[in-house]
């Protein structure tokens, strides 16, 4: 009687080799965009959270707090934010700055500015890249280099669809 070896042959093997390669290749650029758009979503998020403590400030005082930054229009950038950003919001309307200590999902600062007098604000987050965009679209975005900007309350420029 002949004995019959068993396990898998070298064609098999190629096969279920190049089967995995076509599917990592499929996977990763989705979970690299996926990543991407996460962090896009945890900035908007920080930003809509700082914005709600900005809001019941100017409630109570008739004004939106200063933190510390040069006055300009609400379009204008401002100045970055740090943990001592916002001394006049902690602890009555927020514990600490969203993020670590006022920085978007990428990890870069975040950037707060007030008009002059204190009648509107923006906080904007610069997007991957960490670059001050020249001019908003003042919509949705498609870039994941965008610049978003929340200002009094919505935002103007914000990343929606595909990101690129």
């Amino acid at each position: 009687m002949k004995k019959r070896e068993s396990g898998f042959t070298l064609i098999e093997l190629l096969i279920v080799i190049a089967i995995i390669g076509i599917l990592a290749a499929i996977a990763i650029p989705n979970l690299l965009n996926a990543v991407q758009r996460g962090k896009q979503k945890k900035t908007m998020a920080d930003m809509r959270t700082l914005a709600t403590a900005v809001e019941a400030y100017a409630v109570d005082n008739n004004d939106y707090p200063t933190a510390n930054c040069p006055t300009g229009s609400f379009s204008d950038e401002g100045s970055a934010l740090t943990s001592s950003s916002f001394t006049n919001l902690t602890p009555t309307y927020i514990a600490q700055l969203p993020g670590k200590e006022g920085k978007d999902g990428w990890g870069n600062a975040l950037y707060y500015n007030v008009s002059n007098p204190a009648t509107q604000y923006n906080i904007r987050s610069r997007g991957r890249d960490n670059s001050q965009q020249a001019s908003l679209v003042c919509g949705t975005t498609t870039n994941f280099n965008d610049d978003i900007v929340y200002s009094n309350g919505s935002f103007l420029q914000w990343p929606e669809g595909t990101q690129n």
